[in-house]
Formats: C-alpha cells, sequence, structure tokens
C-alpha cells in the first residue's frame, strides 16, 4: 500500500510571475478510480507523447466489503473510503491548481442501492465529485491506459482488467493509422472481493478454486463464438495484456522480488509456464505464507487468491503463451483521455498524439452491441 506524505520542498521565490509561469508550464491533470477494493489517485503533467507522473495515491478501503449480502455499502466500508478520500482531496490541494480532473466510481457504486447517499457524503466532507461509469466506459478506460504497453508488431490485443466486483474483458485492434477501437467487450459479473466472500474459507477450497475457472469458462463461450479469439491467439495475431492487483503480484512473484517494484514489474512478460508456475507457488504459500510475503501482505492474501482463479480461467480457456503485465489502467486512461481532448495544446511545436479514437464510429457501434449482448 502506498502512503502519501505532504511534501516538504522549498518554497517558490515569493514573486507571483515565477509560480505562475511554473503553473503553464507545467498543468496539473488529476484522476481517481474508486473501486470494490481500492482507491487510487494520480496526479500527472503533460509531455508531447504521453505524461509525467507527479504524484499517486493508493489505499485498499474494500468499499464493496459484504455487498453480496444486501447490495448496500456497509458504514465501516463508507468510514475507511472516506478516510482515503480525504487524503485524496488533501493531495489535490497540494497541487491546485488541477486544470483538468475525472473521478470516476466503478462495480461497488454501480451495484450499491445506497450509492447516491454515498456520494453526497462524498460531496459534503471531501468536496470531491465522483462519478459512477457504466461497465463498457470502464472496459474502454483500461484499454487506452495500456495502449503504451502494445507491441507495434501486433495489431490486436485482448486487455483484462481484474476488478474487486466485476472482470471487464476487451479485445481491442490498432489501426495503420495510429487509431485503436473497441471490437469486443464482455464484463465478468464477479472480481476479486466479491469471489473472497462468496468462499471465505481461510484457504480457498479446490472446489471453489474450480468452481470460478468452471463459471467463467461459461460466461466466454458466447463471447469466443462471436469473435473467433481462440485462433488469433494461436495464430500470435493477439497480444494479452493483464492489469489487477492480482496481475501485477503475479509478475512480483515472478521476478522474486523482496518488495514490490512498479519499474520492475509494469510492461513485463510472463510466459504461460512461468505463469503456473508462479500460481503453483502462490497456493504453496498458504494462507498465511501470503499474508507474510512481501508483494502479497495480509491484505491481498485472500484477493490474490480469488485472482488467480480468474487469470487461470482465461489461460485454460484461451491458449495463452504470454501475458504482458501492466501496472496502469483506468487512472491512466483517464489522463490520456483529458489530455488529448484539452483544446489549447501547452506544446504546440509537437501535437499531443492520443493513440485511441475516442470518438470512432466503429467504436461505439461496438460497444453498443456489446451492451446488447450482456
Amino acid at each position: 500500500m502506498q502512503k502519501w506524505h505532504k511534501k516538504t520542498n522549498n518554497k517558490l521565490p515569493e514573486k507571483s510571475s515565477v509560480k505562475l509561469v511554473d503553473k503553464a508550464q507545467h498543468p496539473n491533470y488529476a484522476a481517481i478510480d474508486l473501486g470494490t477494493n481500492s482507491c487510487r489517485l494520480v496526479i500527472a503533467t503533460p509531455t508531447p507523447t504521453s505524461f509525467r507522473i507527479v504524484e499517486t495515491f493508493s489505499r485498499i478501503t474494500r468499499l464493496g466489503e459484504g455487498i453480496i449480502n444486501n447490495n448496500e455499502l456497509s458504514r465501516v466500508a463508507i468510514k475507511r473510503t472516506l478516510g482515503a478520500l480525504k487524503v485524496c482531496a488533501g493531495v489535490l490541494a497540494e497541487y491546485a491548481p488541477i486544470v483538468r480532473s475525472r473521478y470516476v466510481a466503478t462495480a461497488a457504486c454501480r451495484r450499491a442501492v445506497n450509492c447516491r447517499q454515498f456520494l453526497d457524503l462524498v460531496k459534503k466532507e471531501t468536496g470531491l465529485t465522483l462519478e459512477i461509469i457504466s461497465p463498457q466506459e470502464e472496459s474502454r478506460l483500461a484499454v487506452v491506459g495500456c495502449i503504451p504497453l502494445l507491441s507495434r508488431s501486433i495489431k490486436r490485443a485482448l486487455v483484462f482488467d481484474i476488478g474487486g466486483g466485476s472482470t471487464e474483458i476487451s479485445l481491442a485492434r490498432t489501426t495503420n493509422s495510429g487509431k485503436t477501437f473497441i471490437e469486443g467487450y464482455i464484463s465478468l459479473p464477479y472480481g476479486v472481493v466479491t469471489i473472497s466472500e462468496a468462499f471465505p474459507e481461510q484457504d480457498m477450497t479446490d472446489l471453489a478454486y474450480d468452481t470460478i475457472i468452471e463459471r467463467t469458462h461459461k460466461i466466454l463461450a458466447e463471447f469466443e463464438e462471436k469473435h473467433h479469439i481462440r485462433e488469433a491467439i494461436a495464430a500470435q495475431e493477439i497480444q494479452i495484456i493483464g492489469t489487477s492487483g492480482t496481475v501485477t503480484v503475479l509478475g512480483a512473484v515472478h521476478l522474486n522480488l523482496p518488495r514490490y517494484n512498479r519499474s520492475a514489474v509494469d510492461g513485463i512478460s510472463i510466459t504461460r509456464q512461468d505463469i503456473d508456475r508462479t500460481i503453483a507457488k502462490i497456493k504453496r504459500l498458504g494462507d498465511e505464507g501470503r499474508k507474510k510475503h512481501p508483494c502479497i501482505g495480509a491484505q491481498k492474501a485472500d484477493l490474490t487468491m480469488a485472482g488467480c482463479a480468474i487469470i487461470e480461467a482465461l489461460c485454460s480457456f484461451w491458449p495463452i503463451s504470454e501475458i504482458t503485465v501492466a501496472d496502469r489502467g483506468i487512472r491512466e486512461g483517464i489522463l490520456l483521455d483529458m489530455m488529448h481532448s484539452q483544446k489549447r495544446p501547452f506544446r504546440k511545436k509537437r501535437r499531443f498524439r492520443h493513440p485511441y479514437n475516442r470518438g470512432s464510429r466503429k467504436s461505439h457501434e461496438t460497444f453498443k452491441e456489446a451492451a446488447n449482448d450482456r
């Protein structure tokens, strides 16, 4: 878990003109992704081709804890999440002015019957306005955020994002002109939090693990029948990219890191053989071993097993030979969206090129079809 501490850098000179020039040259953009399991904030400034991260904050809040019982956000979960969002508000104030921002909430808020009350409380207590996004938009943003990891030699990608309350899977294609659109999309109605609560045993049983795999296979069958992904993967025409806490944990355990290191994990490729070996290693650790592991820890011990079941389901359903690990996703997608749509680029000589064609007619038609299929 990443902690944020207020900056203690020396202050700028008192002349206001110096400060104004600095802000104009380095405008701050901000994104918050409030998921079922965690709250994440990133602040960044644009560069000619992408962006530079200025500050990040992440905290496991388990907002969706217990939501499978009555479709309500619990008081305890709300209190935890409010605490994290107050920290986010403090960070944002430290880096003011923020020229553009977008703060989104996903599966837990989509499902909760008391979500409106929660959003009003967040606004009152923190001043932040959260936007509940659809599974389609969540999937699109994950794809946008992962596009920098796409191989230039491969024009298609299957991006999966294992969240706390749902799992989004998108089939994307990059055109010769460099634009990317979504060919197909599907959402699994479960994620690591809802799975771990549905199977609350201290150490997930083989039966529970296999049940997740079988259910995932059934849901994916219609998606496969429509898009013929299996053949394309076998022909190495599709790159597989995974973005989630479980995927990054898988990468860290595979690399035998003494502690989690984003720069070491983000962008690496793990072969199917190494995926199988790493999952087997995580299983052998047992619940206590996972809690003590420096790259897993007590807060992710049960969630990691749930995520491994989903990854194993995908790898056994499709002939996946390797997965690209992405320590990026929705937040980065939001930033790229906002920076691309800014009418006045901060540098005129080199225009910022957004790799995702959000306005593509085909993209919108594909999403409409995907929504109808759900």
